[in-house]
């Protein structure tokens, strides 16, 4: 019998990605082992988002190379920055986010000394395969691949392409989810505001039919673009009010300048993205909403730097993800004239003082709460759980995978919160 080693990075759907391809392999006879010394070949699924990212991943691929074993790497990396894997390893193979089904007979080629490319764009549904699973609490379910937007500084493959999955295969794979004893959905894809769009059908149509289905649990919706919340805005927030969806929204600003937007070819300004905030919270007030913002786009003044404190300061998000600028290849910002890394370093900083002061306060404001929370991570120890508001909430006793549990919140951090059983 076969070892296989494997790492993900990234995204949801690369680790949905990475759990079918195990699924697959487990299936097929492989053994996978999490000690590569044992392992007989490895595989890599990868990340491109951020330039720090894709450093980390050429770091890895270098490092696996050494090990001298057959290696697959995958993901997105292979689809923007073959050349510079294959000059790292020319003897690795490649399979892109669509070929994911195709990892067994990849292996079993890899494993006879043979190398092989799977880059295809293909359209097919990556739903209903077998999985193995990282956290047996957490299902995940792809709803589509791409998006419908263009944006600047994205050097995803599938920008601008969007494909969205058939609504009846998508519920039954939550279903199977389920019957796997998953507690927390995630629906998740590149954007899944614009879910539907190319097939005629919304997300919140697809919310609905995955809300009647029978049994406890809870459903945490992915990224959504704030440009496509336009047409779908209302019928979503009915979709939030059903007991079974985390109230739990994360809509990327990525700059509060207006110039800024345009520069990045995001299609909305700053004053609809806050009357989109405001709109969730006056029908949810309680509702965690996570934000995105780049920091050092090349276009970016004091000025802008300066309205993006000031509206972090109004709008007071629960969760911010901070990024520095990098370029990505084959995007029109790789074309302009990048700040320097002084200047950026600097706005950073100033942004995550500021950010990690909300949410405390933010966070402050959950002290006493006592309530439900169903416990979804275990690492090292530290046992996590999340209440109907996606809230963190870290809790010192031993517990399971899956359990509902009551909680009183004692203390409140800028990440997270404290509780103890009640």
């Amino acid at each position: 019998m076969k070892r296989i080693y494997g790492e993900f990075y990234g995204c949801s759907s690369n680790r949905a990605d990475y759990e079918i391809m195990l699924g697959l392999l487990k299936e097929a006879g492989f053994e996978i082992t999490d000690d590569i010394k044992k392992s007989d070949l490895n595989f890599l699924v990868t990340c491109s988002v951020k330039k720090p990212t894709e450093h980390r991943m050429i770091h890895r691929i270098r490092e696996l190379t050494k090990i001298n074993k057959p290696l697959i790497v995958a993901g997105c990396l292979p689809k923007v920055e073959k050349e510079i894997i294959e000059r790292i390893n020319p003897k690795a193979s490649l399979i892109g986010p669509d070929s994911v089904e195709r990892i067994v007979d990849i292996v079993h080629a890899s494993l006879h000394g043979k190398k092989v490319v799977a880059l295809e764009d293909l359209k097919k549904p990556k739903l209903g395969f077998p999985r193995c699973r990282g956290n047996s609490a957490i299902g995940i379910t792809q709803i589509g691949r791409g998006c419908i937007s263009n944006c600047s500084f994205c050097g995803e493959p599938y920008r601008g392409k969007l494909f969205s999955y058939p609504p009846k295969d998508i519920v039954e794979d939550v279903k199977q989810n389920l019957k796997d004893e998953c507690k927390e959905i995630w629906i998740t894809s590149l954007d899944n505001s614009c879910y539907g769009f190319d097939i005629n059908t919304t997300l919140p149509q697809l919310l609905n039919e995955i809300c009647r289905i029978d049994g406890r649990f809870f459903i945490r919706i992915g990224m959504m673009n704030p440009l496509h919340l336009k047409r779908i805005s209302d019928d979503l927030i009915d979709v939030y009010t059903n007991e079974k969806i985390f109230k739990f929204l994360h809509i990327p600003v990525q700059s509060f300048s207006d110039k800024i937007l345009k520069d990045m070819k995001r299609g909305y300004a700053v004053k609809y993205f806050i009357s989109c905030v405001e709109k969730f919270r006056k029908e949810i007030p309680d509702i965690t909403i996570s934000t995105d913002i780049i920091t050092g786009y090349p276009t970016e003044t004091e000025k802008d730097q300066e309205l993006n404190i000031k509206f972090l300061e109004k709008v007071e998000f629960d969760v911010v993800n901070l990024s520095k600028f990098g370029v990505r290849p084959k995007t029109f910002a790789e074309k302009l004239k990048q700040l320097p890394n002084g200047v950026v370093n600097k706005r950073s900083k100033e942004l995550s003082t500021v950010i990690r002061q909300i949410s405390k306060k933010r966070n402050g404001k959950w002290l006493g709460w006592k309530g439900e929370v169903l416990i979804d991570e275990i690492n090292d120890g530290f046992v996590t759980g999340r209440n109907y508001v996606y809230k963190p909430i870290i809790i010192k006793e031993k517990l399971q995978l899956g359990d509902f549990v009551n909680v009183k919140i004692t203390d409140a951090k800028s990440n997270f919160l404290i509780g103890n059983l009640i």
